[in-house]
């Protein structure tokens, strides 16, 4: 099933990428394996797979303890500054940081290790209550807080759409966060690149790529519906 599903979001990503006139390249496709058994991660690697997202820093561990190949794993949830230390010399990018305490966390955390941790700006460019991340017209002086820190490296930007059915109800935001961060971009502020863009999940990540989407986040559209059973 996961061989297959992959084959379908692969076309659809290449799809959305022609409609944009952007090439295939520039679009990471990442697997959320969140709730997932080790044995579907193995058929997506085995598919050609190396980007994995996660939810909770235990199950991420968890699965480190198993899976001994060297993927990128990113953490995509909301990550509690308690549990920064068990990630930040090992995980790809942290998608999730929505305060200038947690990048403080994570600059100290990878000080300690001698590290240089990558991480996203989390926004919550629909303003919604029930979501964690930073309101849109924050994010350039936090940007400009966190950039000083050695052991932080501001990469760009994530955000959780709304869930919608209808995906074209999010382009807009998704237009939103791409001006977002062409405004970043522009200020040309040290240890920040702005190259990274994660916006999209299973519902909409044709309409984030042709706003300007650089990772994709699948879980549902690759590994079917969710399981809580994943040991």
């Amino acid at each position: 099933m996961v061989t297959e599903n992959l084959k379908e979001v692969e076309a659809r990503i290449c799809a959305a990428c022609e409609r944009a006139g952007r090439d295939r390249s520039e679009v990471t496709l990442i697997a959320v394996s969140k709730t997932k058994p080790v044995e579907m991660i193995r058929e997506a690697m085995e598919a050609g797979i190396c980007e994995f997202g996660e939810n909770k820093v235990q199950e991420m561990t968890e699965k480190w303890e198993i899976i001994k190949e060297p993927l990128h794993w990113h953490l995509i949830g909301h990550l509690q500054r308690n549990k920064v230390k068990y990630i930040v010399d090992r995980v790809h990018l942290i998608h999730s940081v929505d305060s200038v305490r947690l990048a403080e966390q994570i600059n100290l955390e990878a000080g300690k290790k001698s590290k240089v941790c990558d991480i996203l700006l989390e926004v919550n460019i629909a303003g919604e209550d029930s979501k964690f991340g930073l309101r849109p017209e924050e994010v350039m002086e936090t940007v400009q807080t966190i950039a000083p820190m050695p052991h932080v490296r501001v990469r760009g930007l994530m955000t959780v759409a709304p869930f919608v059915e209808n995906a074209e109800e999010n382009r807009k935001h998704f237009r939103n966060m791409k001006k977002l961060m062409v405004d970043i971009t522009g200020k040309n502020i040290d240890n920040v690149s702005m190259d990274i863009l994660s916006m999209g999940m299973t519902g909409d990540y044709e309409v984030a790529i042709e706003e300007g989407a650089t990772m994709v986040r699948v879980g549902t559209g690759i590994f079917g519906e969710r399981v809580y059973n994943y040991s």
